[in-house]
Protein backbone atom coordinates (compact mmCIF):
# COMPACT_ATOMS: atom_id res chain seq x y z
CA UNK A 1 0.00 0.00 0.00
CA UNK A 2 1.39 3.53 -0.86
CA UNK A 3 2.17 5.71 1.72
CA UNK A 4 0.21 8.95 2.47
CA UNK A 5 2.35 11.94 2.92
CA UNK A 6 0.56 14.98 3.83
CA UNK A 7 1.77 18.80 4.03
CA UNK A 8 0.00 21.07 6.12
CA UNK A 9 -1.84 24.29 5.22
CA UNK A 10 0.27 26.04 7.73
CA UNK A 11 3.56 24.76 6.57
CA UNK A 12 3.03 25.90 3.09
CA UNK A 13 2.44 28.87 4.06
CA UNK A 14 5.12 29.38 6.07
CA UNK A 15 7.08 28.24 2.84
CA UNK A 16 5.52 29.30 -0.18
CA UNK A 17 6.42 26.87 -3.00
CA UNK A 18 7.75 23.94 -1.04
CA UNK A 19 8.00 20.70 -3.22
CA UNK A 20 9.34 17.40 -2.59
CA UNK A 21 9.65 14.21 -4.58
CA UNK A 22 8.91 11.05 -2.73
CA UNK A 23 10.00 7.46 -3.95
CA UNK A 24 9.07 4.30 -2.48
CA UNK A 25 11.00 1.39 -2.51
CA UNK A 26 9.85 -2.40 -1.67
CA UNK A 27 12.42 -5.60 -1.87
CA UNK A 28 15.54 -3.43 -0.82
CA UNK A 29 18.75 -5.28 0.07
CA UNK A 30 20.49 -3.64 2.56
CA UNK A 31 24.42 -3.59 4.86
CA UNK A 32 27.18 -2.76 5.69
CA UNK A 33 28.61 0.01 3.72
CA UNK A 34 30.34 -0.86 1.00
CA UNK A 35 33.68 -0.30 -1.34
CA UNK A 36 31.43 1.29 -3.99
CA UNK A 37 28.97 2.95 -1.57
CA UNK A 38 31.91 4.90 -0.01
CA UNK A 39 32.98 5.54 -3.60
CA UNK A 40 29.94 7.82 -4.43
CA UNK A 41 30.35 9.61 -1.22
CA UNK A 42 33.77 10.61 -1.89
CA UNK A 43 32.81 11.04 -6.06
CA UNK A 44 29.21 13.56 -4.16
CA UNK A 45 32.18 15.44 -1.93
CA UNK A 46 33.95 16.25 -5.39
CA UNK A 47 31.10 17.25 -7.46
CA UNK A 48 30.09 19.21 -3.81
CA UNK A 49 33.54 21.27 -4.57
CA UNK A 50 32.69 21.95 -7.94
CA UNK A 51 29.17 23.50 -7.33
CA UNK A 52 30.44 25.64 -4.88
CA UNK A 53 33.29 26.69 -6.03
CA UNK A 54 35.15 27.91 -3.09
CA UNK A 55 31.48 29.64 -1.91
CA UNK A 56 30.54 28.18 1.49
CA UNK A 57 27.69 25.75 2.15
CA UNK A 58 25.20 28.57 3.28
CA UNK A 59 26.02 30.51 0.26
CA UNK A 60 24.50 28.18 -2.22
CA UNK A 61 20.80 29.56 -2.84
CA UNK A 62 19.17 26.60 -2.11
CA UNK A 63 20.22 26.58 1.03
CA UNK A 64 19.67 30.32 1.96
CA UNK A 65 16.17 29.46 1.09
CA UNK A 66 16.34 26.50 3.75
CA UNK A 67 18.20 28.87 6.63
CA UNK A 68 15.25 31.40 5.83
CA UNK A 69 12.35 28.57 6.52
CA UNK A 70 14.09 27.71 9.61
CA UNK A 71 14.19 31.13 11.01
CA UNK A 72 10.75 31.51 9.87
CA UNK A 73 9.64 28.88 12.23
CA UNK A 74 11.96 30.03 15.25
CA UNK A 75 15.05 27.86 14.69
CA UNK A 76 18.49 29.24 14.85
CA UNK A 77 20.09 28.44 11.42
CA UNK A 78 23.34 28.78 11.88
CA UNK A 79 23.31 26.23 15.17
CA UNK A 80 20.61 23.44 13.67
CA UNK A 81 21.26 23.75 10.25
CA UNK A 82 19.65 21.52 7.52
CA UNK A 83 20.55 17.81 6.82
CA UNK A 84 21.67 18.82 3.16
CA UNK A 85 23.85 21.64 4.34
CA UNK A 86 25.23 20.15 7.82
CA UNK A 87 26.52 16.81 5.18
CA UNK A 88 27.80 19.58 3.18
CA UNK A 89 30.04 20.94 5.64
CA UNK A 90 31.42 17.52 6.83
CA UNK A 91 32.14 16.39 2.93
CA UNK A 92 34.14 19.47 2.64
CA UNK A 93 37.96 19.20 3.31
CA UNK A 94 39.64 17.82 6.70
CA UNK A 95 35.64 16.52 7.41
CA UNK A 96 34.88 13.87 5.60
CA UNK A 97 31.18 12.00 5.19
CA UNK A 98 30.07 9.23 7.71
CA UNK A 99 29.92 5.40 6.11
CA UNK A 100 26.31 4.64 7.42
CA UNK A 101 24.95 1.53 5.26
CA UNK A 102 24.70 0.99 1.86
CA UNK A 103 21.22 2.47 1.59
CA UNK A 104 21.65 5.69 3.84
CA UNK A 105 25.07 6.27 2.15
CA UNK A 106 23.10 6.27 -1.54
CA UNK A 107 20.80 8.82 -0.22
CA UNK A 108 23.40 11.04 1.75
CA UNK A 109 25.51 11.01 -2.33
CA UNK A 110 22.45 12.32 -3.75
CA UNK A 111 21.94 14.71 -0.93
CA UNK A 112 25.54 16.20 -0.87
CA UNK A 113 26.37 16.17 -4.71
CA UNK A 114 22.31 17.99 -5.45
CA UNK A 115 22.77 20.14 -2.31
CA UNK A 116 19.40 18.84 -1.69
CA UNK A 117 18.30 17.95 1.78
CA UNK A 118 17.27 13.55 1.43
CA UNK A 119 15.91 11.51 4.15
CA UNK A 120 14.57 7.88 4.29
CA UNK A 121 12.58 6.13 6.72
CA UNK A 122 11.81 2.32 7.28
CA UNK A 123 8.15 1.65 6.11
CA UNK A 124 8.02 -1.15 8.36
CA UNK A 125 8.36 1.33 11.45
CA UNK A 126 6.20 4.12 10.13
CA UNK A 127 2.97 3.86 11.87
CA UNK A 128 -0.21 5.55 9.55
CA UNK A 129 0.66 8.21 7.33
CA UNK A 130 3.39 11.03 7.76
CA UNK A 131 2.62 14.62 8.01
CA UNK A 132 4.77 17.71 7.58
CA UNK A 133 3.00 19.98 10.53
CA UNK A 134 3.93 22.91 12.49
CA UNK A 135 4.29 21.39 16.01
CA UNK A 136 2.28 22.07 19.05
CA UNK A 137 4.92 21.36 21.58
CA UNK A 138 3.17 18.36 23.13
CA UNK A 139 4.24 15.72 20.46
CA UNK A 140 6.47 12.93 21.89
CA UNK A 141 10.47 12.52 19.92
CA UNK A 142 11.69 9.40 20.90
CA UNK A 143 15.37 9.34 21.04
CA UNK A 144 17.99 7.87 22.62
CA UNK A 145 20.39 9.33 25.40
CA UNK A 146 23.17 7.12 27.59
CA UNK A 147 21.57 3.83 25.97
CA UNK A 148 18.05 4.62 27.42
CA UNK A 149 15.17 5.64 25.09
CA UNK A 150 14.21 9.10 26.24
CA UNK A 151 11.14 11.50 24.87
CA UNK A 152 11.50 14.76 24.02
CA UNK A 153 9.21 17.16 22.15
CA UNK A 154 9.54 19.62 19.65
CA UNK A 155 9.46 23.39 20.22
CA UNK A 156 5.82 25.01 19.61
CA UNK A 157 5.57 25.98 15.68
CA UNK A 158 8.51 23.67 14.95
CA UNK A 159 8.01 22.25 11.78
CA UNK A 160 8.08 18.39 12.11
CA UNK A 161 7.46 15.37 10.34
CA UNK A 162 5.43 12.78 12.07
CA UNK A 163 3.04 9.50 11.93
CA UNK A 164 0.20 8.49 14.45
CA UNK A 165 3.17 7.18 16.95
CA UNK A 166 4.90 10.59 17.34
CA UNK A 167 7.13 12.66 15.99
CA UNK A 168 9.83 11.34 13.06
CA UNK A 169 12.16 14.15 12.73
CA UNK A 170 12.57 17.36 14.05
CA UNK A 171 13.12 20.93 12.66
CA UNK A 172 11.76 19.91 9.39
CA UNK A 173 15.05 17.49 8.31
CA UNK A 174 17.08 18.32 11.18
CA UNK A 175 17.36 15.19 13.26
CA UNK A 176 15.55 11.84 12.59
CA UNK A 177 14.39 9.66 15.60
CA UNK A 178 15.67 6.44 15.65
CA UNK A 179 11.82 4.59 15.28
CA UNK A 180 11.86 4.99 11.55
CA UNK A 181 15.63 5.26 10.61
CA UNK A 182 16.90 2.59 8.13
CA UNK A 183 18.85 0.09 9.45
CA UNK A 184 21.17 -2.88 7.89
CA UNK A 185 17.89 -5.20 8.21
CA UNK A 186 15.46 -2.81 6.04
CA UNK A 187 13.87 -3.54 3.17
CA UNK A 188 11.52 -1.12 2.44
CA UNK A 189 11.46 2.59 2.62
CA UNK A 190 10.42 5.93 1.25
CA UNK A 191 13.16 8.29 0.39
CA UNK A 192 11.60 12.38 0.62
CA UNK A 193 14.19 14.78 -1.27
CA UNK A 194 13.07 17.96 -0.07
CA UNK A 195 13.20 21.41 -2.19
CA UNK A 196 12.13 25.40 -1.61
CA UNK A 197 12.50 27.83 -4.68
CA UNK A 198 14.68 28.66 -6.22
CA UNK A 199 15.59 25.40 -6.92
CA UNK A 200 14.22 24.36 -9.83
CA UNK A 201 11.98 21.41 -10.12
CA UNK A 202 13.98 19.65 -13.05
CA UNK A 203 16.95 19.14 -11.06
CA UNK A 204 15.16 18.10 -7.92
CA UNK A 205 13.71 15.46 -10.24
CA UNK A 206 16.85 14.58 -11.96
CA UNK A 207 18.28 14.02 -8.28
CA UNK A 208 15.50 11.85 -7.43
CA UNK A 209 16.16 9.68 -10.94
CA UNK A 210 19.87 9.45 -9.81
CA UNK A 211 18.75 7.86 -6.89
CA UNK A 212 16.30 5.67 -8.40
CA UNK A 213 19.27 4.24 -10.68
CA UNK A 214 21.29 3.86 -7.42
CA UNK A 215 19.23 1.68 -5.89
CA UNK A 216 18.07 -0.83 -9.21
CA UNK A 217 21.68 -0.86 -8.88
CA UNK A 218 22.19 -1.97 -5.47
CA UNK A 219 18.94 -3.83 -4.77
CA UNK A 220 18.15 -5.33 -8.27
CA UNK A 221 14.59 -6.22 -8.57
CA UNK A 222 13.37 -3.88 -5.89
CA UNK A 223 9.93 -2.54 -6.52
CA UNK A 224 10.22 1.33 -6.72
CA UNK A 225 7.58 4.39 -7.03
CA UNK A 226 8.44 7.80 -7.64
CA UNK A 227 5.51 10.45 -6.80
CA UNK A 228 6.80 14.38 -7.54
CA UNK A 229 4.47 16.01 -5.42
CA UNK A 230 3.74 20.07 -4.63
Amino acid sequence: MTLTLTVSDEVRTLAPGFTHVAIEAHGLVNGPSTEASSALLDDAARRLAVRLDGRAPHEDPHMAAWRDAYTAFGSKPSRTRNSAEALAKRALPDAGLPRINVLVDLYNAISVAHLIPVGGEDLDHIQGGMRLVRATGAEDFVTVAGGADVVEHPDAGEVVWCDEAGVTCRRWNWRQGPRTRLTEQTTSAIFLLECLPPLPAAEAEAAGAELVELLEKFSPGARITVRNTE
